[in-house]
């Protein structure tokens, strides 16, 4: 006897509205005349403005004027292709600027193209990729500290000291220049003895830690050191987990962030010490089989010009400074210890302030 085929009940599927606003990359839907007809959730967030007022307002308003985006969109739709550029600079509204990949898709209609315009931020891209350098950065610094330091601090000694004995047998013309080497020679010391930090390659101490502590200690030093006359504002997330960390390599890190900020802002300026927990942030550093989580956002704002563009790129490598006079090493010292942690740091520029941003590991439960 036959058996009555079974039939499952069929699943239904979601709205497509909901499937649009589930695609994580920014989209937007352009009709033959430009307007936009759709802009899923991702893409209201990254361009900081509501479907509705894209709808009414256009995207145009967003971008300025002789934006590479307005071009690819005038291409695209003259020649009723696809097109694909990459890691643009896309300034968007309030003088934020952002790294993008930019694809458009084209839907043929006999009104004319429609176009499904999608920016792929290159932020996390970035952040690896500068990473690889930072490290290869940190490497090369670790060599030249440790021949630095074997090959010049003992004939520094030698100098200070003989400028030191003939100093007592000069008249006061030649008193002054032997105080003069005497000082130069102590400079040059002090240089040797900062990079000396970069040959320290004794394991880390982790332990858990508290951020906010090790923030409120640097703030402190500050305010009563490079920092007095600025003004100093925290905005923290309470409730962060604590970070794997070295308490003190760390709070070498941040003071370092935290001297440059002054440094590169006008007098009396505020800085921004914030904290935030990102979730999603996973990455796979150098030479690590496995991702690893970095939801441990703290950044350092300040209200200065930020660096010139042919420096921007290169702040973390050695003896790259922004600054006349400067060493370029707090940097590239900072660079160093939060790869050592696992973790990554990065500068933007976000309206008109220069942001710099650190990225870290939380404390593993059961660890």
């Amino acid at each position: 006897m036959a058996t009555a085929a079974r039939f499952e009940p069929e699943i239904p599927l979601p709205h497509p509205a909901d499937l649009w606003n589930a695609l994580p990359t920014p989209t937007m839907l352009l009709d033959p005349e430009g307007r936009v007809r759709l802009a899923n959730t991702s893409c209201e967030a990254f361009l900081n403005c509501s479907a509705a007022t894209l709808a009414e307002r256009g995207w145009e308003h967003l971008v300025a004027d002789d934006s590479m985006l307005r071009a690819l969109v005038l291409e695209a739709r003259a020649k009723g292709q696809g097109i694909a550029a990459y890691d643009l600079s896309l300034g968007l509204a309030g003088g934020s600027e952002q790294r993008v990949d930019v694809l458009i898709g084209v839907l043929a209609d006999r009104a004319g193209p429609w176009l499904a315009v999608s920016f792929q931020p290159r932020a996390v891209t970035a952040i690896v990729d500068r990473q690889v350098g930072q490290q290869g950065a940190a490497r090369s610094a670790m060599a030249v500290a440790a021949m630095l330091a074997h090959e010049i601090r003992n004939p520094l000694s030698g100098i200070r000291g003989a400028a030191q004995l003939l100093e007592a047998q000069l008249d006061s013309d030649g008193r002054e220049l032997s105080r003069l080497i005497m000082a130069e020679v102590d400079r040059v010391g002090a240089l040797v003895d900062r990079m000396d930090s970069f040959t320290d390659t004794r394991p880390l101490r982790l332990q858990p830690e508290n951020i906010h502590a090790i923030l409120g200690h640097v703030r402190r030093l500050a305010e009563t050191g490079f920092g007095v006359g600025f003004q100093f504002r925290e905005r923290y997330d309470p409730s962060l987990p604590p970070v794997a960390g070295d308490r003190d390599r760390l709070i070498q890190a941040f003071l370092n962030l935290v001297k440059n900020a002054v440094e590169a802002s006008p007098p009396g300026g505020t800085i921004t010490l914030a904290t935030a927990f990102r979730q999603g942030v996973w990455l796979r550093p150098p030479g690590s089989p496995a991702r690893v989580s970095l939801p441990l956002e703290v950044q350092v704002i300040d209200e200065g010009e930020g660096p010139p563009a042919h420096v921007a790129d290169h702040l973390f490598e050695p003896f790259v400074s922004a600054r006349r006079g400067g060493t370029g090493l707090g940097l590239a010292l900072v660079a160093k210890v939060v790869s050592d942690h696992g973790g990554v740091v990065e500068m933007q520029r976000r309206d008109g302030r220069t942001v710099f941003r650190v990225l870290l590991p939380v404390v593993r439960e059961g660890a």
